[in-house]
């Protein structure tokens, strides 16, 4: 997902390759490596690439390793597992949801399985698709989550693309704001968490990955929100960080019960949270605009705020800086325990695509398709590329293994065709 609106790889190396907090978030077993990006956010759910950097500089004749056409339309983002990279995509003429996986080394399709066909809600926001979640993946199945026949459903792949099971989760009937659903599932432990938020009904589910058997359901507020859930290790234990519904919460991934709840931020949100040590973030949205800290220790305690609004895409965490780019283009630095501006820069919005780091560089791409690279420095703004492919994106990239994966729209004569192409820094892979 990326907006609005899945140890047996030689399970030790990936322990010892991962940071402390992908350790302590990642309880699951399946051919996860270090060098994929398994689900939303990549693998420590924090925006953070593990290992190598990825190009800074790219164009659309150089830099390139490979591109392929994506069938249909959607924003979810690229999740990269094994020898796949796996999207989920819609033919809006045709009425059919679909999960669709092409070959990591050469970009050729591998497969295409539809999980839904008809359904389609009547009206859904024009930045939105019927394909925003991303897809999570365990090593060895494939969990989408799609929105039909006024419902929200789950579906199990293997790494073939073969159905194991579907599920629907519960109604999903917007009342005043029918802009569709974007929210990305969290593979945790043995389970899979999915949240639905409506001003109809709202309600977060745990299903066993294996079976989607039902673990917990837990009633949320009756209110729309675009948001994903996301699963951290946050001050000292393991939670589920929801915003939107004007609050911010935290919850335990194992029972779905509340660890705490502050109200903050606004209705709708669509980013998802950030933290860093015992700091939760959080950024919004509709009717109002507001960027909040909030101690996630149960205390309650609003360490500072701010009027900035990072409405679809997510802010990004490093180093102790929060670093965040508002719904005009302004690029702002935090200190993260106080909220102190330590630089802004303009560049250029809107902006729905969340921002990445590879090596100690921030990617932060435009609707317009313009990747802004720049050093995660608290210092000054330091520009290293500026890359334009496409002109319409709305998907987050992903990076892991040093290459860089991107959904991007080609609009041209009002025609719409979507492409993912795989960045490379091909000079330096040529060296000996």
């Amino acid at each position: 997902m990326r907006s609005i609106f899945g140890f047996s790889f030689q399970a030790l190396s990936l322990f010892l390759l991962l940071p402390p907090l992908a350790i302590a978030t990642e309880p699951v077993a399946g051919e996860i490596g270090p060098n994929d990006w398994p689900w939303w956010r990549g693998p420590a759910r924090d925006g953070v690439a593990v290992g190598a950097g990825a190009a800074v500089k790219w164009s659309a004749t150089s830099n390139i390793a490979w591109k392929t056409e994506v069938p249909g339309r959607g924003h979810s983002s690229p999740t990269v597992i094994g020898s796949l990279v796996v999207l989920q995509t819609s033919n809006e003429t045709a009425k059919t949801q679909s999960v669709v996986a092409f070959d990591r080394k050469s970009g050729k399709r591998r497969w295409q399985t539809t999980i839904n066909s008809g359904g389609f809600p009547a009206r859904i926001h024009r930045k939105n698709t019927h394909a925003s979640p991303t897809v999570a993946a365990d090593g060895t199945r494939l969990f989408a989550a799609a929105y039909h026949h006024q419902a929200i459903h789950v579906t199990a792949l293997d790494m073939a693309g073969k159905k194991l099971w579907q599920k629907q989760i519960g109604p999903f009937r917007p009342d005043e704001y029918k802009n569709g659903y974007a929210a990305s599932p969290i593979v945790h432990g043995k389970h899979l968490i999915v949240l639905a938020e409506c001003d109809d009904s709202s309600y977060m589910v745990s299903l066993e990955r294996s079976s989607g058997k039902l673990a917990w359901r837990i009633p949320r507020p009756a209110r729309i929100s675009y948001s994903s859930p996301i699963l951290a290790r946050v001050a000292g234990r393991n939670q589920v960080l929801i915003s939107g519904c004007d609050r911010v919460a935290g919850f335990d991934p194992d029972t779905g019960k509340g660890l705490w709840e502050v109200p903050a931020t606004t209705m709708a949100t669509s980013g998802t949270m950030v933290w860093h040590k015992d700091l939760v973030f959080a950024s919004g949205g509709f009717p109002k605009a507001e960027t909040v800290c909030i101690k996630a220790d149960g205390s309650g305690k609003i360490v500072w705020r701010n009027t900035q609004k990072c409405y679809e895409q997510s802010m990004i965490v490093h180093g102790g800086y929060v670093y965040a780019m508002t719904d005009p283009g302004i690029v702002f630095c935090w200190r993260a325990t106080d909220g102190k501006v330590m630089w802004r820069e303009r560049l250029a919005g809107p902006v729905s695509a969340s921002p990445v780091i590879a090596g100690g560089n921030i990617y932060m791409t435009n609707e317009r398709g313009t990747t802004f690279v720049f050093k995660a420095s608290p210092a000054k703004y330091i520009e290293l590329g500026r890359n334009t492919l496409g002109n319409e994106v709305f998907a987050t990239p992903s990076i892991c293994g040093g290459r860089l994966y991107a959904r991007v729209g080609h609009l041209k004569a009002g025609s719409r065709r979507e492409v993912l192409y795989c960045i490379a820094d091909t000079a330096a892979a040529s060296r000996p």
